[in-house]
């Protein structure tokens, strides 16, 4: 899930929520573990990873204990043209 059109699904639940959820909700809706969703968000996220730097669609973050993850401005720009912003249900 490395490639823009494979970071559509992460970035279309999290325009639905609003931008922002926690990590086991995301896992939840996608249908991934959380282990995995955190290698396919460090590859979304600003981190440095090969010596390249990642796009910086998305913020992950502790909480009160809970990962939290959110789309960051450049990453709700790249989800809206691609219908990120359809919304889904709660």
């Amino acid at each position: 899930m490395k490639t823009a059109a494979s970071a559509l699904p992460i970035l279309q639940a999290l325009a639905g929520e609003g931008g922002e959820m926690s990590l086991p909700r995301l896992s939840k809706r996608l249908g991934h573990s959380a282990s995995a969703l955190l290698r396919e968000l460090s590859f979304l996220s600003d981190a440095v990873l090969g010596g390249q730097r990642g796009p910086g669609w998305v913020r992950v973050w502790q909480q009160d204990g809970r990962w939290m993850v959110a789309l960051t401005p450049a990453g709700a720009r790249h989800a809206a043209p691609l219908g990120a912003g359809g919304g889904g249900s709660r």
